[in-house]
Parts: structure tokens; sequence; C-alpha cells
């Protein structure tokens, strides 16, 4: 499971470095090209602003996964032993069904690009590109985050298990 989880990481880690690097030339590119070129170039902000979406999506799981995202943790934080472990396991599964819920309403509205023919304005891509960020993101997030209330539940476990023994 680890090993999945680590291949996850590499792929939202490839994902953000290559994003990043084309957003930042594409704005570059964009504040050169309006302040010295003035050339008729509408694709600099498209690809950036595509970009920062692909960005912010991959962002969100990394921000679920190191437990950096805002979060309101005042029951949780009164808990402890047993009853906080039950909470935090609680409060994952609530994440993997929403994260779950997203991606299948996601692969619907990527269906129906796909089915439009959709072309953006000025790059002149299929919309699907765009749109699977959010079909990509959350197949990750479900998939990472289903794993990690996986490992909690076997965490769970296993500490029951050892304090039957004793």
């Amino acid at each position: 499971m680890k090993k999945a989880l680590y291949y996850f990481e590499k792929i939202e880690k490839a994902i953000m470095f290559v994003t990043f690097f084309i957003m930042v030339i594409a704005s570059f590119a964009q504040v050169v090209n309006r302040n010295f070129l003035k050339l008729p170039i509408p694709w600099f902000e498209e690809i950036a602003v595509y970009c920062m979406i692909y960005m912010v999506l991959i962002g969100t799981e990394f921000g679920l996964r190191d437990n950096s995202q805002v979060s309101v943790t005042a029951v949780i934080d009164r808990l402890s032993g047993l009853g906080k472990k039950i909470a935090l396991i609680i409060s994952k599964a609530i994440v993997v069904v929403f994260c779950g819920t997203i991606f299948y309403s996601s692969v619907g509205i990527l269906e129906a690009q796909i089915r439009s023919g959709q072309i953006s304005p000025a790059l002149k891509i299929p919309m699907t590109i765009p749109y699977a960020s959010l079909t990509i993101s959350f197949a990750i997030a479900t998939l990472v985050q289903g794993a990690m209330l996986l490992n909690m539940i076997l965490s769970l476990k296993k500490q029951e298990d050892t304090a039957k023994e004793v």
C-alpha cells in the first residue's frame, strides 16, 4: 500500500512541476509580450489558467495527505485515545466519500465534454483537457485518501489485537 501511495505522490509531483513550469513561462511571456512586443498572442493567459487549475486541484490532495488543509478540530482536539482515533477515521471516511462523489460526477462532465467536441478559444485544444483536471485530481484523491483510511483502520485493528494479547 505504501508503494502505491509513493507512486501517486510521484505522479502528483510530476504534474505539479510540469504545470508550474508551463504556467510561469506562459505568464512571463505574456508580460514580456504585453509590455514590449505587443504581438497578438492570446493563448498565453489561457494556458497559464489551465495549468493553475491543475495545480490547485492536485495541490488539494497534497494538503489532504499531509493535513495542511484548514480544518476545524475543536471536537477532535478534546478527544483522546480510542475516541479520537475513531473520530479521525470517521472524518477520513467523509473525505473519501466526498472525493469519490466528486470523481463520479466529474466523469459525467468529462463525457459530456467529449461528446460536445468543444475546443478552447485561444489554444484550440479539446476542452476535455482542462475538464480532465477535476477527474484526475479527484481520482487520485479518492485512491490516496481511501488508502490512508484503510491504513488508519488497520492500525486501529492492530492496536486492538495488541491490547487483547497483553
